[in-house]
Parts: C-alpha cells; sequence; structure tokens
C-alpha cells in the first residue's frame, strides 16, 4: 500500500512512519509548512511547525530511508484554522483549533492531495485506534490513556477514516520514545508540544487582541447584575475562566468568581459563583458521525468536552442535525464553540466514539 507519512518533526510521527515502514508499505514523508514566517527554533514544548521541527522531520526521513517532502499549507492553515480560531473567540465562542486542524488540514486537505497523487492512506503519529468491522471504521481510545487524541480525531468522517492509519493506538508514550532510541531516531527525546502552534509564546489573549484590538465592555454579576469593572474585549476570555478577570473586590462571600456566559454584541462578560458553572444539558450542532452510524433513539455514553478531561455520563439524543445531550451528572466550565464527543458507555470511560458535535448551547 502507498501510505503518505506526515511527519511533524516529533517523536510520535517518526515512530509512526517507522512502523508503516516495517509493515512493508511504500512510504513517502511529508512535513507541512503552516506558518509563512516560521520561527527559526522552538522553546522547550512551546510551539511546533518551526525550521527545526522540518530539520528534524527530514533527518528522521533519511535515517528510516525514505523520501521526503515539504509541502506548503500556510495559505491553507491561515484561513481553515486561525481565522476560524480568531472568528470563533470573536463571537463568544471556544473553539479548539487541534480538531480544526486535524479535520481541515491533514484528513482534508492533505488527504485529498495524497489521494490525488495515488497514495492509500495517510499515516499520522495521533494515539487513537482504528478498526474496520463490517467494512465500517471504527475509532477508538489509544491504550494510552493519558496520550489519547481520540477527541480530537472524532470530526473525521467515515470516508476519511478509511484511508487513515494511527500506527502507536496500541502503545504507550514511553514505549515509543524507547523504540526511537532503538532506531537511531534524535528525536527520542524531544519535548512534546503543549500550545497552540501558531501561538507559541502561550499568551492566547495578547494574540487575539493583535487580531482583533479591543472592545471594551463591562463585567457584570450575574446575580445581581452590578458591573465590577471594564474589559478589553469578550475575546479575552472563556466560560469557566478563574484567572485575569480583572475584578478588584471579592465576592460578598469570598469565594472566586469565575466566567459564566459570553455576550459579544453588547460585550459583557457575566461572572459568578463556581456552582453556576454546572451545566445538566448540552445541545449540539453538526453531528459527525465516524463510523457512518447515527444514533438510534436515547443511547446511553459518556460525552467529553474537553481533550484532556470533562467526561460525565449521559444520554445522548439525535434529531434534525442536532443532539441533545443530558449529563447524568453535572460538568462545570462546558464553552459554546468547544466539541462534545460520545463515547459509547462502558462505566467509567467510553472506549468506541459514537460521534461529536460543536456545543451550540448549555444549560
Amino acid at each position: 500500500m502507498r501510505v503518505l507519512a506526515a511527519m511533524s518533526g516529533g517523536v510520535d510521527s517518526a515512530v509512526a512512519a517507522a512502523r508503516a515502514v516495517e509493515a512493508g508499505h511504500d512510504v513517502v514523508g511529508v512535513h507541512l509548512a503552516l506558518s509563512a514566517k516560521p520561527g527559526t527554533l522552538r522553546t522547550g514544548a512551546r510551539g511546533c511547525c518551526t525550521i527545526e521541527d522540518a530539520h528534524d522531520a527530514r533527518r528522521a526521513a533519511d535515517i528510516l530511508g525514505i523520501p521526503f517532502y515539504v509541502w506548503d499549507f500556510a495559505e491553507r492553515f491561515t484561513e481553515e484554522v486561525v481565522e476560524t480560531f480568531v472568528g470563533e473567540y470573536a463571537a463568544g465562542r471556544t473553539p479548539n483549533p487541534c480538531v480544526t486542524c486535524n479535520e481541515k488540514i491533514k484528513f482534508e486537505a492533505l488527504l485529498d492531495k495524497a489521494m490525488a497523487l495515488g497514495f492509500d492512506a495517510v499515516c499520522t503519529g495521533h494515539y487513537a485506534r482504528l478498526e474496520v468491522v463490517d467494512g465500517r471504521p471504527q475509532l477508538r481510545r489509544s491504550a494510552d490513556e493519558g496520550k489519547d487524541q481520540s477527541y480530537v480525531l472524532a470530526s473525521l468522517r467515515p470516508e476519511q477514516l478509511r484511508h487513515a492509519m494511527f500506527p502507536l493506538g496500541g502503545s504507550r508514550k514511553s514505549d515509543v520514545r524507547a523504540e526511537a532510541a532503538e532506531r537511531g531516531l534524535a528525536v527520542a527525546e524531544k519535548p512534546d508540544s503543549h500550545d497552540i502552534c501558531f501561538i507559541p509564546d502561550g499568551d492566547t489573549r495578547k494574540f487575539l487582541e493583535s487580531r482583533l484590538g479591543e472592545s471594551p465592555g463591562d463585567l457584570v454579576d450575574a446575580e445581581t447584575g452590578a458591573v465590577l469593572g471594564r474589559h478589553t474585549g469578550v475575546h479575552g476570555f472563556t466560560v469557566g475562566q478563574r484567572k485575569g478577570l480583572g475584578i478588584d473586590k471579592p465576592a460578598p462571600d469570598g469565594r472566586p468568581r469565575y466566567v459564566l456566559s459570553l455576550e459579544p454584541v453588547s460585550g459583557t462578560v457575566k461572572v459568578g459563583s463556581a456552582n453556576r458553572l454546572e451545566v445538566t444539558r448540552i445541545d449540539g450542532e453538526r453531528p459527525i458521525w465516524p463510523s457512518g452510524c447515527p444514533l438510534e433513539g436515547p443511547t446511553e455514553c459518556v460525552v467529553q468536552v474537553r481533550a484532556h478531561g470533562g467526561t460525565a455520563r449521559a444520554v445522548a439524543e439525535a434529531a434534525d442535525g442536532e443532539v441533545t445531550v443530558r449529563l447524568r451528572e453535572p460538568l462545570s466550565g462546558v464553552a459554546p464553540g468547544q466539541v462534545a464527543v460520545l463515547y459509547r458507555d462502558e462505566g467509567e470511560a467510553g472506549d468506541l466514539v459514537l460521534g461529536s458535535a460543536r456545543i451550540a448551547a448549555t444549560a
């Protein structure tokens, strides 16, 4: 099988490519240039997709003895990921750019080009398991619970998963690093990137202000309606946020305040106590069913609303292009714009991805 290995310059994608080669596939490595002006060096785990990363990917491909190319996807990445990210924050929502990147770049733009060039599959270093049962793809959690990335892949459609390979799904990260060292890959001990790749300094508020400017508004107590202060833009906040609110006086009960809701039209940021963050219902829009099987009637499941954490048992129901999720126990800090991923209910945590939807509202 002809396989295009997406090589980020990190240890995971390098080992995934090595395993594809070892499995006997005809493998070609490709590094995606996602920035028109990439930094020359990263700082520890800050950022990715730098010139240094491209060099690391090329060195890994050389050791594996496979052809290697750099493809310029900077314009597409800016349009699909960066501008979407900025626009969602301006609208008072909290997006996950990694979900968007996987959906629109790695498994749409990249996969489309790979298929046009005659490749059969795209191989990545994601930690998720992929099986085919009765001709249908099934996306499952990784064997390494701490590294599981099924959440950020749950927006992929069946036709995309049919041409995807995740060789690391059954492995633990420590074993992957050990394997990289045994193979002589210099990236064996390279730090993982934990930040939004296009905000390498980690300062999301500063990045958004540089794009959106200032749009002052009021910080309002959700219970009393009292104005507690001013802010420079709703894009500087997200539901559940506690720090950086800019409120001088404490709450009457002395407890911390949290962001409860954002109103971009009026510029109002409502704040209140932690208990007001709890929700028991999630309304989702634009559902995607990775296996091609929509929910049939009320379905017991586990819902996850953040890439790491934020899970609860629930009952989900789909109708008319929307999903209603009723939680069996409340969740806190659930923000519109996030993605709700539904897993088959198997007790404490689900395993099989049933579907995903963008969170439109909560109650």
